[in-house]
């Protein structure tokens, strides 16, 4: 199974013999790949019981429960690097998750669609509608996304917050991109933080 590109990088940066929580994991294939290629002791959380069963039976270690509400039980500094990946815009104050991965994990890596991507403006302006794209292919009204955040949006949050930025990687159209204007270039971001 080949990975996005964001869980690709993601998977590439983090270092053999940690532990990791993969919050929002989904059908946990960044996870399998964490184990099964790095030896990598990844445990998950997800808020889909069908998602969390899929888990389960391919010998996943993950746990159902939600983000919004659930993060606040595990202890400080419990993984050694916390993973949300294309689930901050779905969080209800992403500000509060962005505090509690940086307060489970050491390292935390956040990856999520970008809203200013050039695309996106011209589909907006042309047709005057939220655009449905392969990465975000389901309609503003079906959609998960209840904060459209972009890139300078969340470079904006981590400066209020203090957060370090030890590392960022952009992608469109299905591969790796340069950092210059990325804002308005990427489809997809992935950013490494730490405090």
């Amino acid at each position: 199974m080949s990975l996005r590109p964001d869980l690709a990088k993601i998977a590439s940066l983090v270092p053999q013999g940690v532990r990791v929580l993969d919050v929002g994991c989904g059908e946990g294939e960044l996870m399998d790949v964490l184990r099964r290629e790095r030896g990598i002791d990844a445990r998950g959380l997800e808020i889909d019981p069908e998602l969390v069963e899929k888990c389960v039976s391919r010998g996943l270690s993950v746990v159902q429960g939600d983000a919004d509400r659930d993060l606040v039980e595990y202890p400080d500094a419990a993984f050694d690097v916390a993973i949300l990946s294309q689930t901050l815009q779905t969080a209800s104050r992403p500000d509060y998750m962005l505090d509690q991965l940086l307060r489970i994990g050491r390292t935390a890596f956040v990856s999520f669609p970008n809203f200013a991507y050039w695309r996106m403006r011209v589909a907006l302006l042309v047709h005057g509608r939220m655009p449905v794209t392969r990465h975000l292919p389901v309609s503003w009204y079906e959609t998960q996304n209840i904060h459209h955040v972009t890139v300078d949006d969340f470079r904006a949050l981590l400066a209020d917050k203090g957060v370090t930025v030890d590392g960022c990687w952009f992608f469109a159209g299905g591969r790796e991109i340069g950092r210059a204007n990325a804002n308005w270039r990427a489809e997809h971001a992935v950013f490494k933080l730490s405090r």
